[in-house]
């Protein structure tokens, strides 16, 4: 019992933070599931499987908020779960060690960019909705996608920002969407994929789908409440705090 109610705290303090900038919820969950006992790719199948809940709990918020495009929602999906599904069957094999290393150089050049650029996402333009900026803007996403299959953190940090630079969404739209795209339906073809190639510490996910289900929803919530200038300044804390995690290990 001690166990189940550790795990549903961490599991909503995590998802909190994630909803509300965006990504990160891997930086606390997977290490405790992993300092708790499971094995890596236990705990990374357990902790894609749980993060299902987040999408699910910001999707809900945020279709009752009406701010999202479910365009721009499909596209995602489109091209990015390819590369998720492609990711995860790639990284149980690998040791996926210097990959984090690398992600987490560049989820630091995210912070250090969101920070010197005070104005980046604080109103919203329109950018790359031609067909040769649609191309782009979804190779940028499948690559996402592969990452987001393949690791454990951070890549819902990309692609927020990506949301931002390229399509022009203000922090509070791109957040909203990559809640959507990423935390419900990526994760959920992540999770799927990973249930038919790993094992899942099945007894430990109620109490961190519902810690994920209930962080998701009041993370999503602040979000919306507070705006992209609060948004912008949590999402570079995060994305400082996951870089040095995952360059430290």
């Amino acid at each position: 019992m001690l166990d189940q109610i550790i795990l549903f705290l961490i599991s909503t303090v995590a998802n909190i933070f994630s909803a509300f900038a965006g990504g990160g919820a891997g930086l606390i969950q997977l290490p405790v599931l992993i300092f708790m006992g499971l094995p890596f790719s236990v705990a990374l199948a357990t902790h894609k499987v749980a993060t299902v809940a987040l999408g699910l709990g910001a999707t809900i918020r945020n279709v009752k908020e009406g701010h999202t495009s479910w365009r721009l929602n499909l596209f995602m999906l489109a091209s990015g779960i390819p590369g998720v599904v492609l990711g995860a069957y790639i990284i149980i094999g690998v040791n996926d060690r210097y990959a984090e290393i690398a992600l987490g150089i560049m989820t630091l050049g995210l912070s250090l960019y969101s920070l010197f650029k005070p104005n980046l996402g604080l109103e919203p333009s329109h950018k790359n909705r031609d067909l040769s900026g649609l191309i782009l803007g979804g190779v940028g996403l499948a690559v996402i996608g592969f990452a987001n299959g393949a690791l454990s953190a951070g890549t819902g940090l990309f692609a927020t920002m990506w949301l931002v630079k390229w399509f022009g969404l203000n922090y509070k739209q791109a957040v909203g969407h990559t809640l959507i795209a990423v935390g419900l339906f990526w994760n959920a073809s992540g999770a799927l994929t990973m249930g038919f190639i790993a094992q899942i510490q099945w007894d430990w996910l109620a109490a961190l789908v519902l810690g994920s289900l209930v962080g998701g929803f009041v993370g999503a919530h602040l979000a919306i409440k507070m705006g992209s200038g609060w948004i912008k300044r949590v999402y570079e804390v995060i994305t400082l705090i996951v870089g040095i995690k995952l360059i430290v290990g």
